[in-house]
């Protein structure tokens, strides 16, 4: 765990909530469900079966996957020269550099991932990225905030007692029900937003309206307990399922049975909640006696587990044969999921607490939120708090939810499973509006009612799973470009806030320059103009300052108005 927060917890979708109307149907899902024979068996992590192959990139700048071993070394050099690493960027006597994550490059180059403290308090917004070349010569850092981390004293005026009392009226004035303070307050120094100040961080837990875990992160000045930010961590995310049809899923002998976990995948394991809304348990492990899992309806729990268990397993292998990376931290080690969460629960969440995903059965509990993209979705939130820990509120919320959204798009591609092909379409299977649209739309986002095309002042105080409607634009812009088209069957067009016409570098491309963007410059405090700057360098990177990958990631940011 990270020295910033104690949890952060994401969703698919934010239900309820509008700047119009929801649909009236938003409640009652369609009853429009796949169902499939079934075979059962360990899957094979041996080989991908992905679609999106390498492309030609300069492989120099591409990240290497790098065993548990490897990566534990790596981090253990970084933590022995922190403090020489601190003096060289210029940090203050009181400052210190904690290590969080290491990316090597083909190359040899290593991009460092640090948080930082003062006087022995957590900074929020201080981390950083230092980069350094395979000599050791340092090749720039790129910061959470360039200011100076300093306060006048670590003494609180305001009583810890009272930055609770704060919290608590800001969960109730956003409708959570339940509340009570998850942990005493923690004194930090809060950086994300301007002048350095001391602070409590306050995380109070409660559930939303929706039957969603509540997880509010709320930030008080120390001195005049006044309310400085506060963020949401929990947003509203062989067998037959009902999603994906036959397919193959990871298994063990459990004695004379036989139980639902995939052991080299890291050994995730799919637990069943059992209609339980307490989100602390883990839930009962799955058996079966002959290995055949799931019918492919909601009427038996092993189906919604099938394709649990089937989109981790997908996903784990994008991040290792596409992404380069071995597991969501990168050490072999899986995540677990848990499924049938609540009563006619419409939704899924990533909880870092847990570090799993979990998943409700929808209306009636006939309709689960276990698709495919959703399934990389939520996994992906796990990727990004990893990495960049983009804060889940403004536009870095934004950023946040686009980035599951850009690689549960791209699990689904990779995936080729004739039930549910690639699209960019969001949450298609699901059926979450009760009319059998989609929950977002990758190519023109405001299709839905509710996401933003462009960029626009403001934009940071709607709802992250609106505003990432501008950065799934861009991404859909840089890999199919703008225009009408139609691919795999779907028919899109793309607009332009200025009409520009953007020529797309393909999806394989796109997906290699956003995850370096991500993993190697991307910060917790990254906005719409600086996520710019980040794919800028990752394609400069990948191909060059001259490519067309570079101008194209420039041209798609000025189509959605980021300039």
């Amino acid at each position: 765990m990270d020295s910033r927060s104690t949890s952060a917890i994401s969703g698919i979708s934010r239900l309820r909530r509008s700047r119009t109307a929801l649909a009236a149907g938003a409640a009652t899902l369609a009853a429009s469900l796949l169902a499939a024979g079934a075979t059962a068996g360990s899957a094979n992590a041996a080989a991908p079966s992905a679609s999106s192959a390498s492309s030609a990139s300069r492989a120099d700048a591409s990240a290497v996957s790098l065993s548990p071993s490897v990566r534990a070394e790596l981090l253990r050099e970084a933590g022995a020269t922190a403090v020489s690493t601190a003096k060289s960027l210029g940090l203050g006597a009181k400052e210190k550099l904690v290590v969080k994550d290491v990316i090597k490059d083909a190359d040899g180059t290593t991009h460092t991932r640090y948080e930082r403290t003062y006087a022995g308090l957590p900074v929020l917004g201080g981390d950083l990225i230092a980069h350094e070349s395979a000599s050791g010569a340092s090749q720039g850092v790129d910061k959470a905030t360039d200011a100076d981390i300093e306060v006048a004293d670590t003494s609180a005026a305001v009583a810890p007692s009272g930055a609770q009392r704060s919290a608590l009226s800001a969960a109730q004035a956003a409708g959570d029900k339940e509340t009570g303070a998850k942990a005493a307050p923690r004194k930090v120094i809060w950086a994300a937003t301007g002048k350095p100040t001391l602070a409590y961080e306050t995380v109070v837990s409660g559930v939303q309206k929706d039957g969603t875990p509540s997880k509010l992160h709320v930030i008080t000045d120390a001195d005049t307990g006044k309310k400085l930010y506060e963020f949401q961590a929990v947003e509203n995310g062989t067998g037959t399922g009902q999603h994906n049809g036959k397919v193959t899923v990871g298994s063990v002998r459990s004695g004379s049975q036989w139980m639902l976990k995939d052991a080299p995948r890291g050994g995730h394991q799919t637990y069943n909640l059992k209609h339980a809304w307490e989100d602390t348990k883990k839930g009962s492990a799955f058996y079966d006696a002959d290995n055949v899992w799931g019918n492919g309806k909601p009427t038996i729990a092993q189906t919604a587990a099938v394709d649990v268990h089937y989109g981790a397993a997908m996903t784990w292998d994008y991040y290792k044969y596409v992404l380069g990376r071995n597991g969501i931290k990168g050490n072999g080690k899986a995540a677990y999921s848990r499924v049938h969460y609540g009563d006619a629960y419409e939704n899924a969440f990533w909880d870092d607490d847990c570090f799993c995903m979990t998943y409700g059965d929808g209306a009636g509990n006939k309709k689960p939120l276990t698709a495919l993209d959703v399934a990389g979705h939520e996994m992906s939130h796990g990727l990004t708090s990893a990495t960049a820990n983009l804060e889940y509120s403004g536009e870095s919320g934004g950023l946040n939810e686009a980035t599951s959204d850009i690689f549960g798009t791209a699990v689904e591609f990779y995936a080729k499973n004739a039930k549910d092909p690639g699209d960019y379409l969001i949450g298609e299977k699901i059926d979450i509006n009760g009319d059998g649209t989609p929950l977002r739309y990758m190519d023109k986002p405001s299709k839905d009612g509710l996401s933003y095309d462009y960029w626009k002042s403001g934009v940071g105080n709607d709802d992250p799973h609106f505003t990432s409607g501008i950065a799934n634009h861009f991404f859909y812009l840089l890999a199919e470009g703008s225009g009408r088209k139609v691919i795999g069957g779907v028919t899109y067009n793309s607009p332009t806030k200025d009409g520009r016409t953007v020529k797309g570098i393909g999806r394989a491309k796109a997906e290699k320059i956003w995850y370096k963007a991500l993993s190697s410059y991307m910060t917790s405090t990254t906005n719409y103009a600086k996520a710019r700057t980040a794919t800028l360098k990752a394609a400069k990177a990948l191909y060059g300052a001259s490519s067309a990958e570079y101008k194209a990631v420039d041209n798609a940011w000025g189509g959605v108005n980021v300039k």
